[in-house]
């Protein structure tokens, strides 16, 4: 079974003007370089618009952060890239908000992802079928993640999980 991951060309913006991505054209850079030009999650939260190529940064930084800042095996990185993308994807496609945060963060042997948006709608799992087109980003992101959870905030929300780097 094959899917798509979000900001592969199915995520439309629901905001009308959202500012420039900072160093947009560095997707092509190496990768300490998009951290510098773009932001480094793992230092601050790094603020994206609401736009569909801000998926791709996302997926960028957090590979990035992942191989340079911590050397996480690739397996994991592969991992914590896709549940990054399906979590922007939401954040893209369900917020309304103009902009929204990253951040990324080590805690002892794992990795905890945050992405903070100003809506207080919480996201939902929706049951999927094999052949079902969408619903899969909460689907994937509670059957990879050792934990994920949203903390209210009193301005928005932040949705969040954890992965171990290493195997048991």
């Amino acid at each position: 079974m094959m899917v798509r991951m979000a900001g592969q060309g199915d995520v439309a913006s629901a905001a009308g003007s959202a500012p420039p991505i900072a160093g947009a054209a560095a997707i092509e850079e190496p990768a300490g370089d998009l951290l510098q030009l773009v932001g480094d999650p793992t230092a601050a939260e790094v603020r994206l618009p609401n736009r569909p190529e801000s998926a791709a940064i996302a997926r960028q930084l957090a590979q990035s952060a992942m191989r340079l800042r911590w050397a996480a095996p690739p397996g994991r990185t592969e991992q914590t890239v896709l549940l990054v993308s399906e979590l922007v994807g939401n954040a893209v496609r369900h917020t309304g908000a103009h902009v929204f945060g990253l951040r990324m963060l080590r805690r002892g042997s794992a990795v905890r992802v945050e992405v903070q948006d100003p809506s207080r709608g919480l996201p939902c799992r929706l049951p999927v079928r094999e052949l079902d087109t969408s619903g899969w980003g909460l689907y994937l992101v509670d059957t990879l993640a050792d934990r994920w959870g949203v903390d209210l905030q009193p301005h928005g929300k932040t949705t969040w999980f954890e992965l171990r780097l290493q195997d048991r």
